[in-house]
């Protein structure tokens, strides 16, 4: 039987720092379009990929290159698009919750005439959006899109080894690859379970193995349970 996938939602920090963003195949075209700015196809540009997958890590790395503002979209108010575009740069997050799909529609308007960058960013491309604004929906249509895609097996081994190291925790091979199969694919639940077992082996005085893991990965998992059935 395959192993069960577990996904972890625990409070954690992150550091959005470039040297922190390990590159792989799922996530080196959307790496290169941040480093490749200004120098891009179009002033406004969509970034696509599921929960976790460093959307937002990639948008803060194009941010400190750009002086680029955020704002998330379900934020956006017609009276203040013009501050929002003061310094030449804008992320939009999460395009996909839009409640006031006028003001996106003018700010797309004044980028174009002050010739400022805008990096959107989204869970699914543009023409899976639902918007009613028809000239708003056209616009989105027609953007360029990057896709990120989850981390792949390499990608998150590396992420999870550079995760402990950072803890300057020194961990197995066995339990890189235990942990790598028994949690979702994405950087944010390789973040929280490196925090977890970092934590958790402090509270115990253990060291980090794969016997811990294997303890704290069940442990959640029957508490999973529990609130699933109840």
């Amino acid at each position: 039987m395959a192993p069960r996938q577990l996904a972890l939602s625990l409070a954690h920090a992150e550091n959005f720092a470039r040297e922190d963003f390990l590159v792989g195949p799922p996530n080196a075209a959307a790496l290169t379009l941040v480093e490749q700015w200004p120098d891009w196809p179009n002033r406004v540009m969509v970034l696509v990929g599921p929960e976790g997958a460093g959307k937002s890590h990639l948008a803060a790395i194009w941010a400190e290159n750009s002086g680029a503002r955020f704002t998330a979209a379900r934020a956006l108010q017609v009276d203040t698009i013009r501050s929002s575009l003061a310094t030449g740069a804008l992320v939009i997050e999460d395009v996909a919750e839009l409640p006031d799909e006028r003001a996106l529609f003018h700010l797309l308007n004044l980028a174009r005439e002050e010739s400022a960058y805008i990096l959107i960013t989204a869970r699914s491309a543009p023409a899976g959006w639902n918007i009613a604004l028809r000239d708003l929906a056209s616009r989105l249509k027609a953007l360029p899109v990057v896709t990120l895609a989850s981390p792949d097996d390499a990608l998150l081994r590396a992420v999870l080894v550079k995760l402990f190291a950072d803890r300057q925790l020194v961990v197995e091979e066995n339990l890189i690859s235990y942990v790598g199969t028994r949690i979702e694919r994405s950087f944010a639940a390789a973040r929280a379970v490196v925090d977890l077992l970092d934590r958790e082996a402090l509270r115990l005085k253990r060291r980090v193995t794969r016997a811990l893991a294997a303890e704290l990965i069940r442990d959640v998992s029957l508490t999973q349970e529990r609130d699933n059935a109840g």
